[in-house]
C-alpha cells in the first residue's frame, strides 16, 4: 500500500494560455483502483505514471478561460484532468457534458469511465442473455453496482460478492440483486454454492484472488468470465497469486478475457445515452460517495482498498 509521503502537494502559478488552449477549473476527481496499478514501473495497457508528474485521474471541471474556438468559457468537460485544481489543455482526450441532464460526478461516474466499464463488460464481453445467473465481485463499488443493474435489466439473476452485512444489504434491498454473499463473514465457497446451485454462467472479476478461484470452480458449460480488475492483487509485496482451478475452463469449454474501456471508446455516447434512459426510467441507480479537499486526497484514495465507501469515490477539489 502506498504511503502518504509517496504524493506531495504543490502549490504552482497558472500559466498563461496559448492559442488552441484552455484552462479548466476541476471541481471533481475520480478514484478508480487502477490509478494504483498506474503507479507500478510495469508493462501494462497504459504507461506508468512518471515520477514527479501529477496524479492520473479521470476529472470533470469547467473552462474559465479559451483561446479555444471549440470550448467557449462555462463549457463543462470531462477528461484525464488528474489530481490538481486547474489544468491547461489543448482540449484532445475532453467531451463535452450537460449538467442539465445529470449533476458533474455522474459523469465521472456512472456515465464515465466505471459505467462504460460495467456496459461493455458485461454486454460485449459477458455476452450475457436472459436467465443467465450472474456473479460479480466488487459488487457494491462502482463498477460492480452497474454490473449487476444492467444484467438484471436484461433478465438475469444476479448475485454481488461485497464486503459486510451493510454492503450486501444495499445490494440486495436498494440495487435489486437476486442475492449477496459477505466474503468478510462468509465461507466464499459454500456461499456461491449456495446462491448458484446449478452453477455460474457469467463472473465479473473486480477482485482476483482466492475468489477468482471458488468462482472458477463452479463454472457451468460455455461459462464466461470477465477479467476487469484484481484490487485484492495491487499492493501485493510478494508475487501475484493466479487462479489454481484454471483447468475448469477447459472442462466447461468456457472462456475468460481481460477488457479495458479505452477500447470501446467510439462508443461511449451510446452506451451513455441507453444508462441515461435506463436512469430515467428508474431501473438504474447511481450512487457517488464524495469527500472534499484536494489535501485529503490520501486518506480518500485509501477507502478504495479498506473498502470504506460504497458506489463511485469522488473527491471534491474546488468549492
Amino acid at each position: 500500500m502506498p504511503t502518504e509521503d509517496t504524493w506531495k502537494l504543490n502549490k504552482s502559478e497558472v500559466p498563461e494560455l496559448k492559442e488552441g488552449e484552455v484552462l479548466i477549473q476541476n471541481h471533481f476527481i475520480s478514484l478508480d483502483p487502477a490509478m494504483r496499478g498506474w503507479m507500478n514501473e510495469t508493462r501494462s495497457y497504459i504507461p506508468p505514471i512518471p515520477l514527479g508528474d501529477v496524479m492520473r485521474a479521470g476529472s470533470i471541471g469547467t473552462v474559465i478561460q479559451s483561446k479555444n474556438p471549440k470550448y467557449k468559457e462555462g463549457t463543462v468537460l470531462t477528461g484525464w484532468g488528474g489530481v490538481q485544481q486547474y489544468i491547461v489543455t489543448n482540449g484532445e482526450g475532453y467531451y463535452p457534458v450537460d449538467t442539465s441532464l445529470a449533476p458533474m460526478p455522474m459523469y465521472i461516474g456512472t456515465l464515465g469511465m466505471p459505467g462504460m466499464t460495467a456496459y461493455f463488460g458485461i454486454l460485449e464481453v459477458g455476452k450475457i442473455k436472459e436467465g443467465d445467473t450472474v456473479l460479480v465481485s466488487g459488487a457494491a463499488g462502482a463498477v460492480g453496482s452497474v454490473v449487476g443493474q444492467i444484467a438484471k435489466i436484461k433478465g438475469c439473476r444476479v448475485i454481488g460478492i461485497a464486503g459486510g452485512p451493510e454492503k450486501c444489504k444495499y445490494l440486495t434491498e436498494e440495487l435489486g440483486f437476486d442475492g449477496a454473499i459477505d466474503y468478510k463473514n462468509e465461507n466464499i465457497h459454500a456461499g456461491i454454492k449456495q446462491h448458484c446451485p446449478k452453477g455460474i454462467d457469467v463472473y465479473f472479476d473486480n477482485v482476483g484472488g482466492e475468489i477468482l478461484d471458488a468462482a472458477l470452480a463452479r463454472l457451468r458449460m460455455h461459462a464466461r468470465i470477465v477479467i476487469c480488475g484484481a484490487i485484492s492483487q495491487y499492493n501485493n509485496t510478494t508475487e501475484i497469486k493466479g487462479p489454481s482451478n484454471y483447468l475448469s475452463l477447459l472442462v466447461n469449454r468456457a472462456t475468460m478475457q481481460g477488457m479495458v474501456v479505452m477500447d470501446y471508446a467510439k462508443n461511449y455516447r451510446e452506451a451513455a445515452m441507453q444508462m441515461g434512459l435506463w436512469m430515467m426510467s428508474g431501473k438504474l441507480k447511481s450512487k457517488e460517495d464524495i469527500y472534499d479537499g484536494i489535501e485529503n486526497f490520501y486518506p480518500t484514495f485509501q477507502r478504495l482498498f479498506t473498502g470504506e465507501k460504497k458506489g463511485k469515490l469522488i473527491l471534491k477539489v474546488i468549492e
